[in-house]
């Protein structure tokens, strides 16, 4: 059967997805595109649902065929879209050997680029602490490029809760981030936003802080963070992230 009405009951609360309420709500998010939906394969992260192009043949069982018009009617792409996924959230426990904190980073592009860049470091998980935006937002789904499945997602109320020493990148720093030695001991990476930085109670929990030498004034949260993956990552062992996630 071929839905093809907008107002089909699916199509409905996929569209409600796209709020932040729903997400919460349900304990879903949605994945659109092609790249998207084969990463979660990939991840081994079945679909709960699935929408695709009626003749298209994308994402496998589970998977509705749907009227192009509407399809587009629940895309959040310009272009619209040939398949979403919708998946199940989850949720692990902060840990190491190489997490990153995010503090106050509040634009969902730059906590989905944070999720790509930890992945191609092998970090192996991302912290949110408060005021971060949603990393099951549309916006940050996207800009993961998949990621969102592959590396572990963590809440921190805390920073006790991270795991290994505690590194704050912090612009007024008197030293520079240089990478270890080639030790493997826990380390946790603390990022705040680009204008405020990190607060100073956070600052005060940490081992040490770092400033990665910079001629301008600042980096966004996304750029720093994958600045200091690369530099204190050059000397260790990397796996994949994928091979570490672990659900709640």
């Amino acid at each position: 059967m071929i839905i093809q009405s907008p107002q089909n009951p699916r199509l409905k609360q996929l569209k409600r997805l796209a709020t932040r309420r729903e997400r919460a709500r349900s304990g879903h998010f949605a994945a659109e595109g092609e790249d998207l939906v084969l990463a979660a394969r990939a991840a081994r992260r079945p679909a709960v649902e699935g929408f695709r192009l009626a003749g298209s043949g994308l994402g496998g069982q589970g998977f509705h065929d749907v009227e192009a018009g509407a399809l587009r009617s629940v895309s959040a792409l310009g272009s619209g879209t040939r398949v979403i996924g919708v998946y199940e959230q989850q949720w692990a426990e902060p840990a190491g050997p190489l997490c990153v904190y995010l503090h106050g980073v509040g634009d969902p592009g730059n906590v989905g680029t944070v999720l790509r860049s930890a992945h191609a470091f092998g970090a192996s998980c991302v912290a949110l602490g408060p005021g971060c935006a949603d990393p099951h937002s549309p916006k940050a789904v996207r800009a993961s490029m998949g990621a969102i499945f592959a590396v572990a997602l963590a809440r921190a109320g805390d920073v006790a809760e991270l795991p290994g020493e505690l590194v704050a990148l912090d612009a007024h720093a008197s030293e520079p981030l240089r990478g270890d030695s080639g030790g493997q001991g826990s380390l946790t990476l603390l990022v705040g936003a680009e204008r405020d930085g990190l607060p100073e109670d956070v600052l005060a929990a940490c081992a040490r802080s770092a400033r990665i030498p910079i001629a301008g004034e600042s980096l966004n949260a996304a750029m720093a963070a994958t600045v200091a993956l690369y530099e204190v990552t050059r000397n260790r062992e990397l796996s994949p992230a994928s091979s570490r996630v672990r659900a709640s």
